[in-house]
């Protein structure tokens, strides 16, 4: 699959000095501070511009008369703006119908997947992280997309198959997650003013982890094997599923999406999350109130495991069975009044107050103000 991706990158500088090249960008610049001693996305209470600052270049060339290539270089504030490639995939146009993309590409797992780091394709400074803050947004792999009508309404469905490698940072430390055999299917329909979507995904995933990896190293090595394979994340069976809907008759709108994460034979709790916004467009100005809830604190697993176990080990097994899983519950709300503002053809202002809740740790509850300004060229 790297083949494809280089092969993608190489085939925009190929056919550049040929073809019809176009080059779009867009950029964020994003401020923020929280109101105490508090930190929340990366901001503290002296103000940053970092976090969510971006800045990217999209480049495509027409191949030939079916086939695109495609490439996208991001710049990301919180990594010091060092340029990645984020995207580079080839589309085979087959029929007005039906496209076929291969190389790295977007996931389209929700509404705005395709834009997700596109500031001004939204109204709020940053889609809510409830949702939109996943480890495994692109993929190394092929995308069938198929558009059609049928009476008064317009779908399109998605098919994806491939693989997902990325460094991460989690509560024990940095981790590596890798994601096998991934299949995706998702369909998007759109009436007059309301839209729905749905997709699922399944596939084969692993996190290595040091501490991850001594602790259920050590439960082996103890003879409690059997916990040990159901706490290891190593080839389990995590499956995604999403919901949206939304109506939005121009002058105001109201929607939301709802997502579902399980991973059961391994450590990792099942996670629910889902937000819901409306605002209103009067003039340039577009107020909104969202909430979004994110939901990761389920009871724990294997417990039961641990009760079949000898009386003298339950203990110490029940002891590393709930500390492995006790750093990854996580449950909290937030609250979110926004306002965007299109200043002029392509810039939007925007500016949001944040209070996030959080329903495990009091201490860590917060309150965020940003402001940002939006273009796309």
């Amino acid at each position: 699959m790297k083949k494809i991706i280089v092969l993608s990158a190489i085939a925009l500088a190929s056919f550049a000095s040929h073809a019809d090249v176009r080059i779009n960008g867009f950029a964020n610049f994003v401020g923020g501070i929280t109101s105490g001693d508090e930190s929340l996305y990366g901001y503290s209470d002296n103000i940053s511009f970092s976090p969510e600052s971006v800045f990217a270049v999209q480049v495509s060339a027409d191949v030939n008369s079916k086939m695109t290539a495609t490439g996208q270089l991001v710049a990301r504030g919180e990594n010091d703006y060092k340029a990645d490639f984020e995207w580079a995939y080839l589309t085979y146009q087959a029929t007005d119908k039906v496209a076929i993309s291969a190389g790295r590409l977007r996931l389209p797992l929700f509404k705005y997947s395709a834009s997700k780091d596109v500031g001004y394709s939204y109204h709020w400074v940053s889609a809510p992280r409830a949702i939109y803050d996943v480890n495994f947004n692109n993929l190394d792999g092929i995308k069938v997309d198929y558009s059609n009508y049928s009476g008064d309404w317009e779908y399109t469905l998605q098919g994806a198959f491939g693989t997902v490698s990325n460094d991460l940072d989690t509560t024990v430390g940095p981790a590596r997650l890798q994601v096998d055999n991934m299949m995706l299917v998702s369909a998007e329909a759109v009436y007059n003013f309301l839209k729905v979507r749905a997709s699922y995904v399944t596939s084969k995933a692993s996190l290595a982890n040091t501490t991850i990896d001594g602790t259920v190293g050590s439960l082996r090595q103890a003879g409690l094997t059997s916990i040990a394979d159901n706490l290891a994340f190593d080839d389990d069976t995590a499956t995604f599923t999403g919901f949206g809907i939304e109506y939005d008759t121009f002058d105001w709108f109201i929607g939301g999406e709802w997502t579902e994460i399980a991973i059961d034979d391994s450590f990792n709790p099942t996670n629910t999350a889902f937000y819901v916004t409306a605002g209103m467009r009067t003039g340039k100005w577009t107020p909104a109130l969202t909430y979004e809830k994110f939901d990761a604190n389920n009871p724990f697993k294997f417990l039961d495991k641990v009760a079949a176990l000898p009386a003298p080990v339950q203990p110490t097994a029940n002891a590393v069975v709930v500390g492995l899983q006790q750093p990854f519950v996580d449950e909290y709300e937030v609250t979110t009044f926004s306002v965007r503002y299109d200043l002029d053809t392509n810039v939007a202002l925007k500016a949001d107050v944040s209070k996030y809740s959080d329903k495990i740790d009091s201490a860590a509850d917060a309150t965020l103000v940003r402001f940002a300004v939006n273009y796309v060229f």
